[in-house]
């Protein structure tokens, strides 16, 4: 039986140790730029998608040094992805984490250039031959991760999250934003155990269908959060969807339909799995988590 709680924070404190030594408290001139990237990174987070690394990774016994420098590299991203998604001109908000944002801790200018750099940082570490030394595997980490943060992935997913403020969505709409905005970046994160590994097609495709069933069980979720969650328990803003008139899962689908996908996702999620076995109790250990989240 996995220890969830036990492998999510193991994999955490590594990620962690690893991204302090990548950003280094500095005393050099531009000094402010490197204390609002280890504010933005180092605060915290459940680290859900270097787990997803991670956890990948074990499955092909990958060392866990490689592992833990990509899952760095996802959470520079990722980072990177909230303090912009917070900016006055994007979401506008000034609660990440249970603490002020980064353009609110420091200045919005700040705030963009810290963003601009977590992002080149993450493209650095996967190029590193200390991530591999295979220059295949180092190449397809970088084209896999560049597809799922940019125009076709995660920045496009925004876009359309914007787009809908002002415009009517359904379901399928929803569905697309999701998966470009959260699941490209979460299906890369389950995919990639598989490329350090230089696995079997038919593998990394089953990884990439779990982590793309679990990415949108988990945004289900967070819109369920936002109907019902508290500002204490998720450490951000909660209701502004509703406030907005934006239209997401739980508006259309209503609470208990919504909470009965998120069932259903997860359950198909793990029918992906079977082809590892045994080894892949932590990542059917994760949508367990995801189901019962409250952060």
């Amino acid at each position: 039986m996995v220890n969830f709680d036990n492998a999510l924070a193991a994999a955490a404190n590594a990620v962690d140790r690893e991204l302090e030594a990548l950003l280094p408290a500095t005393e050099e001139l531009e000094h402010r730029l490197f204390d609002a990237m280890r504010y933005a990174v180092l605060g915290g987070g459940k680290r859900l998608r270097p787990f997803l690394v991670v956890a990948g990774g074990q499955l092909f016994d990958i060392e866990m040094a490689q592992s833990v420098r990509v899952a760095a590299a996802v959470e520079l991203v990722h980072a990177y992805s909230l303090v912009h998604d917070d900016l006055p001109c994007m979401d506008d908000d000034d609660l990440r984490r249970g603490r002020p944002t980064v353009h609110v801790e420091f200045d919005e200018a700040t705030a963009i250039l810290a963003g601009d750099a977590l992002l080149s940082l993450a493209f650095e570490v996967l190029a590193d031959k200390r991530t591999s030394v295979d220059p295949r595997v180092r190449s397809d980490l970088v084209m896999a991760l560049a597809r799922a943060a940019g125009g076709h992935g995660m920045v496009g997913g925004q876009m359309l999250d914007l787009w809908a403020e002002e415009n009517p969505m359904d379901e399928s709409g929803i569905v697309r934003m999701q998966r470009l905005k959260t699941g490209e970046m979460i299906a890369f994160s389950g995919e990639a155990g598989a490329i350090l590994a230089r696995a079997r097609t038919f593998e990394r495709q089953a990884l990439r269908m779990y982590a793309h069933d679990l990415g949108l069980a988990f945004q289900i979720t967070d819109d369920l959060l936002d109907v019902e969650g508290t500002e204490a328990e998720t450490g951000k803003s909660v209701g502004k969807d509703l406030a907005a008139g934006k239209a997401t899962f739980v508006s259309i689908l209503g609470v208990e339909a919504a909470r009965e996908r998120v069932r259903m996702l997860a359950q198909q999620a793990t029918t992906h799995l079977e082809p590892f076995a045994g080894k892949a109790d932590p990542l059917r250990a994760l949508c367990e988590f995801v189901i019962n989240r409250r952060s």
